[in-house]
């Protein structure tokens, strides 16, 4: 009876483990369908857009489709390059080490768009790159130039999708489109809840390519096991300075320090995760660092400086996530620094995408009463956005 009863309860663990392995089934990547898009790529000269994120387990996608003997003739690359370097330094045009495929940079501080020469080499343009779901974050809008391309010289376009860290949720000001820059492109709010796959789906079918283009082969390769709830912790950090997911359920609030003249920790181990200014000393605030130049970050604003604020990466998850795109933080900083007009920068409205969340910290409000005046634009947007979801939310 005894080992009846141990067999039976090690039968009750094994089917308890099996149903939560059922229940919580891995993400698969679009990249490792390969089933689904070798036979739509197989014979068609090939241009990938893609960068050190573009990993199924320990092979970059580039190399799979190599070996599944398609023709990549080309090599697109965004910021931070197809293997790495600074935030917004200017990534030159070369070859991959590695393949010897000429890489086009996408990010050279001069074309926006491909040349007719190196558009003439190839039949379609696929995309695999690893977005953490912010309007200000310039993936998708290298991506969105890529399809303008496409569309201009009929070329096919085929998302390799994968999850957005941060599609959980909608939160923050829409753009308003005479602030559109290198950092803000749509008419969509900060936190934008979507898929790459799903905002190139909007931008075409919304009509919001430059020009009135219109992507007429447009192909979207689904994640599997996953839905807008699903909480994809990043396997391989998506730029230098956002090396962990507390940093990346942060950034909707404390990229907006990128604005101001305090720091957010680039030039430290917790880049996102804290923020200061020197001018905040003696007012309460105990923690303080000094940013350096680093990998990643040569020249970090207020670089040698002792600042004094406030750490954020003990946060939990659930906290950070609960509060969305937070402006306590800087507008903490604002009251800290007492710099009045000088803390921002005109930059501050290119990430904001708004006029007046500038005005209203200034005029006082409170991180509430700002983001009550967003939600008629959220509302809205998220009847827009339903009709282009491809994965539950």
């Amino acid at each position: 009876m005894k080992l009846f009863k141990l067999a039976l309860a090690a039968i009750t663990l094994l089917f308890a483990a099996s149903t939560i392995q059922a229940q919580s089934p891995e993400v698969v990547m679009g990249a490792a369908r390969t089933d689904t898009y070798v036979p739509l790529l197989k014979g068609k000269r090939i241009a990938l857009l893609s960068n050190m994120t573009g990993m199924v387990g320990n092979k970059h996608t580039l190399d799979i489709m190599i070996e599944n003997g398609l023709d990549v003739t080309t090599i697109f690359s965004p910021e931070h390059g197809f293997r790495t370097a600074d935030a917004g330094e200017k990534v030159s045009s070369s070859v991959d080490s590695k393949t010897g495929i000429p890489i086009a940079s996408l990010y050279d501080g001069k074309s926006k768009r491909p040349s007719k020469e190196t558009m003439s080499k190839f039949d379609v343009i696929v995309v695999d790159i690893q977005d953490v779901g912010l309007r200000f974050y310039t993936y998708y809008i290298t991506m969105v130039r890529l399809m303008e391309a496409a569309a201009q010289y009929d070329k096919e376009f085929v998302v390799m999708d994968r999850p957005n860290p941060n599609g959980m949720y909608i939160d923050g000001p829409m753009l308003n489109m005479k602030h559109r820059s290198g950092v803000g492109r749509l008419p969509i709010p900060v936190v934008h809840g979507l898929t790459m796959g799903e905002i190139a789906l909007m931008a075409n079918g919304e009509g919001w390519l430059d020009d009135s283009l219109k992507v007429k082969h447009l192909t979207v390769v689904k994640c599997l096991n996953y839905t807008h709830q699903t909480r994809y912790r990043l396997p391989i950090a998506p730029s230098p300075n956002l090396p962990n997911m507390t940093s990346i359920y942060l950034y909707p609030s404390t990229c907006l320090f990128e604005g101001t003249s305090a720091s957010l920790g680039r030039g430290t181990d917790k880049p996102f995760q804290v923020y200061g200014h020197p001018a905040m000393k003696g007012k309460g605030y105990k923690f303080s660092f000094t940013p350096k130049s680093v990998p990643g970050a040569k020249n970090p604003p207020q670089l040698g400086n002792k600042c004094y604020g406030r750490d954020l990466s003990k946060l939990s998850d659930e906290e950070i996530i609960a509060k969305g795109m937070n402006l306590e933080y800087v507008i903490d900083a604002y009251r800290g620094c007492g710099l009045g007009d000088k803390f921002f920068t005109s930059f501050f409205e290119l990430l904001t995408g708004d006029d007046s969340v500038r005005q209203m910290i200034e005029a006082g409000k409170s991180n509430e009463e700002i983001k009550a005046t967003w939600a008629p634009g959220l509302k809205k947007f998220e009847q827009l956005r339903r009709r282009y979801l491809i994965y539950t939310e």
